[in-house]
């Protein structure tokens, strides 16, 4: 048995510069695929209508609906599909506030996965299955002069815009919920 040996003309690094550009090439795609999205949502976005969800309050609106927040003319309007949008004056606005909070997100079949992830994974996935999002307070008076109050979810990063837009338009706002609300970010972080 003679073997003879047959010379490779391969270099060594030609498997790693392969995985290289394949590397490369998976970003790009990534890449390109994430700013087209962001360009096709960037319409919807925009500071003077957004998707919202009225948790709490609004006047003529179920809690937990789910519409279009948008400032029309001289009034805050929510707009659910197929209904008539409810709407208070802009003017009648005495506070906004902003926060923000975070949900779990994927209900049952998620939580029955993180139990089922053995040597306590679940506390990991659990790390990734958090939606954040922001939270637009405001109190108003209606029409008799009737004091209310409403909580707005939207999506992160919106809710500052949306109340700029207010206060430009004539909402008032008090100094007292930007010093609680200083104080509640300076205490958490004294915590730590």
């Amino acid at each position: 048995m003679n073997y003879t040996d047959v010379p490779c003309y391969r270099r060594p690094n030609d498997r790693v510069l392969g995985g290289r550009l394949f590397g490369a090439f998976l970003v790009l795609l990534i890449a390109s695929g994430t700013a087209a999205r962001a360009q096709g949502a960037s319409p919807s976005n925009s500071p003077l209508s957004m998707p919202a969800t009225n948790l709490l309050g609004f006047a003529g609106v179920r809690d937990n609906a789910k519409g279009t927040l948008s400032i029309e003319g001289d009034a805050l309007q929510f707009q659910q599909s197929g209904k008539p949008p409810a709407q208070v004056k802009i003017t009648s606005i005495q506070d906004l506030v902003l926060g923000e909070e975070s949900k779990q997100v994927g209900g049952t079949p998620m939580t029955i996965g993180k139990a089922a992830v053995p040597f306590g994974g679940g506390r990991a996935v659990s790390l990734f299955a958090h939606k954040k999002y922001e939270t637009l307070t405001l109190e108003y008076l209606d029409s008799d002069g009737g004091f209310h109050g409403a909580i707005f979810q939207l999506n992160k990063g919106q809710a500052e815009g949306f109340r700029s837009e207010l206060i430009n338009k004539g909402a008032r706002v008090s100094d007292t919920g930007a010093e609680s609300t200083k104080q509640t970010v300076e205490a958490a972080s004294e915590n730590k």
